[in-house]
Formats: structure tokens, C-alpha cells, sequence
């Protein structure tokens, strides 16, 4: 799935780190399941900031787990540092469908409402963070954040069509 920190029109897909070595590598916080696929050499990204892209990727690595990326017209350390923090993102249109009916892209779950399984409003969805673990943020209706471990026994119900996904928090998370 692709991160949504975007426009309503495209999803972010990885963040620019740190350079990496002389010659115009990045490092690449991946925010995609499809990194091969997303940032490979010719592909064009739009920028967030939108006046830094659009970027052309000129080169793709991987230095053990972390992935390198080069651009076109950023040959040096110092060029690909005035990049630091760029998210890159790719228009919504462009995602192929998913075929497995319990995977969702990460935009189509912003703006459900989230609900107790007795039917109470628990808040609404307002981002995906992949943080080792997939986490949903619900903003609270009482004021406030939540984040919740966006795993089956949590969230049995994910409903895109009526707009909403059950929570069924294990004892204290609605306390934290």
C-alpha cells in the first residue's frame, strides 16, 4: 500500500533522506510496497514541496535495507542535500487496482469514520503511519488522538463503500 500525506489527488510514496556518499544519492524513507516498481530509473515523481519536482529518477539501489536514489540534474552531495525532506508522490490514477479484497491503499481509508462495534462514533480516520507496525490515527469526537493497531483483531471491519471501520480496542486503548 502507498502512504497518504498528500493532496487528495496523489499519494505519497517515499520521503528523501539524507545524502548517501559525493555523487547525488539519497536515501529513500520508503512509504510503498512497490519500491522496484515506484522508483525505477526514468520514472518522473511529483515533489512536496511541489516547486522541488518534478524529479526525474536517474538511478535505484539498495544499500542493504535502505534504498538510494539519484535525479536527474543532482550530480552532487551538496545539490541532493537541497532535497532533504522532499515527499514524493504519484497521482492517484496511476495506482492499479488491488485484487485482494482485504488490502487498501492508505488514501481510501482517510475520512472513514471509526466506530465501536456496539455502534458508538469513536472518531474519524485522519492518516496511516507505518511505523514497523500499520497504525490508523483516528481523531477522537471528544477532542484528541488515537492511534490504533491497524490489524484484524482491532479492526475487524473495514467497510470503504459505507465509510466506515470497526474498532474493537482490547482493554486500555482508549485510555492511552
Amino acid at each position: 500500500m502507498d502512504a497518504h500525506d498528500a493532496s487528495p489527488d496523489t499519494v505519497v510514496v517515499g520521503r528523501i533522506g539524507r545524502p548517501h556518499g559525493v555523487r547525488g544519492e539519497a536515501t529513500v524513507e520508503v512509504r510503498t510496497d512497490d519500491p522496484d516498481g515506484r522508483f525505477r530509473p526514468g520514472t518522473v515523481l511529483r515533489t512536496d514541496p511541489a516547486d522541488r519536482g518534478p524529479l526525474t529518477v536517474t538511478g535505484a539501489r539498495w544499500n542493504r535495507d535502505v534504498l538510494l536514489l539519484a535525479f536527474e540534474g543532482y550530480g552532487s552531495r551538496e545539490e541532493i542535500e537541497t532535497l532533504r525532506d522532499t515527499l514524493l508522490e504519484v497521482p492517484v490514477d496511476e495506482l492499479p487496482d488491488l485484487e485482494d479484497p482485504d488490502l487498501w491503499y492508505d488514501h481510501q481509508l482517510v475520512g472513514l469514520a471509526a466506530r465501536l462495534p456496539d455502534g458508538t462514533p469513536l472518531g474519524e480516520v485522519t492518516a496511516v503511519r507505518h511505523e514497523g507496525a500499520e497504525l490508523l490515527v483516528v481523531r477522537r469526537e471528544g477532542g484528541g488522538e488515537l492511534l490504533v493497531p491497524f490489524v484484524t483483531a482491532i479492526v475487524p471491519t473495514v467497510d470503504v463503500a459505507a465509510g466506515l471501520v470497526v474498532v474493537d480496542p482490547p482493554e486500555g486503548l482508549l485510555d492511552l
